[in-house]
């Protein structure tokens, strides 16, 4: 396991949380939230398309039909003494599959979904118990036994039950859900919190679940059960609760209270869901503790443990992370719900900080580790995402742990929330997105277009469309990788450091601009028609990696703009393990609309290993080489992948 530092703490009293949660508030920014905004993305909106339909569809099937999820809540409801069929956190997919749903019906409007939805929801209802309690495991396994186990994941359903409620009213209206899921979460306070009994989330998700239900109640009472839930860590408070799974409290992130955690430990998804948690937290209460823990921990992260696609959590054993530098390729495990946790973590700290670095590390996961779990099709998917493939490994219709499947729909159906923001005096554009939004700007609505082919072209356009001349900021993100590094921090790279000669005119002319934790920032009187013109060349970058990442000492791998390219079999002759990526290639891009759903290809000229059919005739022959981005690969079936490419024909290891 990865070490943690060891360090003094003192607990924490109850009168130092309640003056934790009287702090002022502090955000730079809100998101302007996916129901405000309408994509019209080439990239995207094809996927959120496919999602809306084919994911969506596959994630009822599963659900309804071809496991029995669903059919648990129904013996529950009939009361007739059935056990329980399935895994004991089984009830989180059908909470996921509403979440993703109530975001699909907000941007692409199915009756015959929605009417699902509500039949899935009167099903969940009729489970309730009167107190409140939500758990289709217990409830037909031995009520006795309810909340004796911290890792059976009752809370981590319930938090899942929440955020499907919020999703779900928010869209549609209707209460149904949300009224259940007050229930639940009033059942949850009277049994825990302050004076009552001690309780550690094995799965955390339930943190960040109560912050939204706060928001959308305004009781507070959630959002200091939040609170004092992230409190409850570090202290061994799991003492006299029988424990199915920690054998260490690091797994858990339950080593060192949350405060004065420095280091990223365990189990990647239950990490990334608490640190959302104690940011949404922080932002809240202004808990100054809790934004220092979340900074050094991002840094262990990104300076030490990410995948150069923004995956996270390289180990199959603990399902998160090692040592630092131990990011192997091949064995990478990388699940899908790590980097979608990863998309939500760092918006949460871009808004506490209003720091782009956040939002260049959520596009690396956005476009790359997580995009990578969902397949073109929209009905395969992968639960891990390594990085180099000889050829075994395939995409599924389903996983007997179905966490995946619906998270990568959620995120999809929800990208509204992560393109812009908005305070009383600003306006953000975080991610190129083509679409249309409107901010107030005071007691202004600023109606917002933008335009761009992006990731295949740098070409941004933004116009703006108040009714009467407003005055307020504009702060258009410039990537860091096209301000020359390729991460936050030297974990990776680019062996061309130069930044890219970006251009930012204001109607057609150069303006002045004042660079603000990476963003552009035009503050002026704006009018109806304004509009701004950035450039981001999309040049092809060769990266490397610190000395330390040993998996990848003598190799370079290639990024251009947000996406990190791989070479795969099908497009080439069924090798990417016998060729070399030589210091001196020469790269040739194109845009092919016929391949893998329109993809920008990079072309480079490069020595191969020939072996014959003895085994025994190795020659030297140079060919053109393809590469794809690699959210693409795997969508031919199932052949050799690299990303991490030898620099020297020694390097070369023939896993074929």
């Amino acid at each position: 396991m990865k070490k943690h530092t060891l360090v003094l703490w003192l607990a924490v009293s109850l009168t130092s949380l309640t003056y934790a949660q009287e702090q002022t508030p502090t955000r730079k920014f809100e998101p302007v939230s996916f129901s405000q905004v309408t994509i019209t993305d080439s990239f995207w909106k094809p996927t959120m398309d496919k999602v809306a339909t084919t994911t969506l569809q596959a994630c009822v099937f599963q659900t309804e039909v071809k496991t029995p999820r669903l059919k648990n809540f129904e013996k529950v409801a009939r009361n007739k003494g059935e056990k329980h069929e399935g895994i004991f956190y089984d009830d989180s997919d059908v909470y996921k599959a509403l979440e993703a749903i109530a975001y699909s019906l907000k941007n692409h409007p199915d009756a015959d979904l929605e009417k699902k939805a509500d039949e899935w929801i009167d099903k969940v209802a009729a489970a309730q118990l009167p107190d409140g309690y939500l758990g289709t495991w217990y409830t037909l396994g031995g009520l006795d036994k309810r909340w004796t186990d911290m890792s059976m994941h009752e809370d981590y359903n319930g938090g899942h039950l929440l955020e499907a409620a919020v999703a779900y009213y928010n869209a549609t209206g209707k209460r149904k859900l949300l009224d259940v899921a007050i229930k639940f979460a009033n059942h949850f306070d009277a049994n825990f919190g302050p004076g009552k009994k001690h309780w550690v989330t094995g799965h955390q998700e339930l943190e960040l679940a109560l912050v939204k239900l706060y928001k959308a109640t305004n009781d507070k009472k959630y959002l200091n059960l939040a609170h004092w839930l992230l409190e409850e860590r570090g202290h061994k408070h799991a003492v006299g609760y029988t424990w199915t799974e920690w054998k260490d409290t690091a797994y858990a992130q339950d080593a060192v209270p949350v405060r004065y955690q420095k280091e990223i430990t365990g189990h990647a998804v239950r990490a990334m869901y608490m640190y959302t948690g104690a940011a949404d937290v922080a932002a809240l209460t202004g808990d100054a503790g809790y934004m220092t823990a979340m900074n050094n921990v991002w840094e262990d992260v990104v300076y030490r443990n990410m995948y150069l696609t923004g995956g996270i959590g390289s180990s199959g054993n603990n399902e998160g992370f090692s040592n630092d530098y131990d990011l192997p390729n091949e064995q990478a495990y990388c699940e899908t719900c790590a980097s979608v946790g990863m998309v939500f973590w760092n918006q949460r700290m871009n808004l506490l900080t209003g720091d782009s670095k956040f939002i260049d590390v959520l596009e690396r996961s956005l476009y790359n580790g997580a995009r990578d779990g969902l397949s073109l099709s929209g009905d395969r998917f992968f639960y891990g995402n390594p990085l180099a493939s000889v050829g075994k490994n395939a995409r599924r219709e389903w996983f007997g742990t179905a966490c995946c499947p619906a998270n990568i729909a959620r995120l999809v159906a929800s990208l509204g929330d992560y393109i812009y923001g908005a305070s009383d005096n600003g306006v953000w554009v975080n991610l190129f997105v083509a679409s249309n939004t409107s901010v107030k700007i005071g007691k202004t609505d600023v109606p917002v277009a933008m335009e761009t082919n992006y990731p295949w072209e740098g070409n941004v356009k933004l116009t703006v469309q108040p009714k009467t001349k407003t005055k307020f900021a504009m702060h258009v993100r410039i990537p860091g990788w096209a301000q020359g590094q390729a991460v936050p921090g030297d974990l990776y790279v680019f062996d061309d450091k130069k930044p890219s000669a970006v251009t930012i005119l204001l109607n057609g002319k150069a303006v002045e601009y004042k660079l603000e934790k990476g963003y552009a920032v035009i503050e002026r009187e704006w009018k109806n028609g304004d509009q701004i013109d950035m450039n981001i060349p999309m040049e092809v970058k060769r990266v490397s990696s610190r000395t330390e990442l040993k998996q990848d000492e003598g190799r370079a791998a290639l990024q251009r703009g947000p996406l990190v390219y791989c070479v795969e079999g099908a497009d080439n002759n069924t090798k990417a393990w016998n060729l070399i990526l030589p210091d001196n290639a020469i790269f040739v891009t194109s845009f092919q609309k016929d391949l893998l759903g329109g993809v920008e290809t990079i072309q480079f000229q490069a020595p191969t290993i020939q072996v014959s059919d003895d085994g025994q005739t190795v020659s030297t022959e140079v060919k053109t080489i393809t590469a794809i981005p690699y959210y693409a690969w795997c969508n031919r079936g199932q052949n050799q992948m690299q990303v991490w490419l030898p620099r020297k024909i020694k390097d070369i290891k023939l896993n074929y």
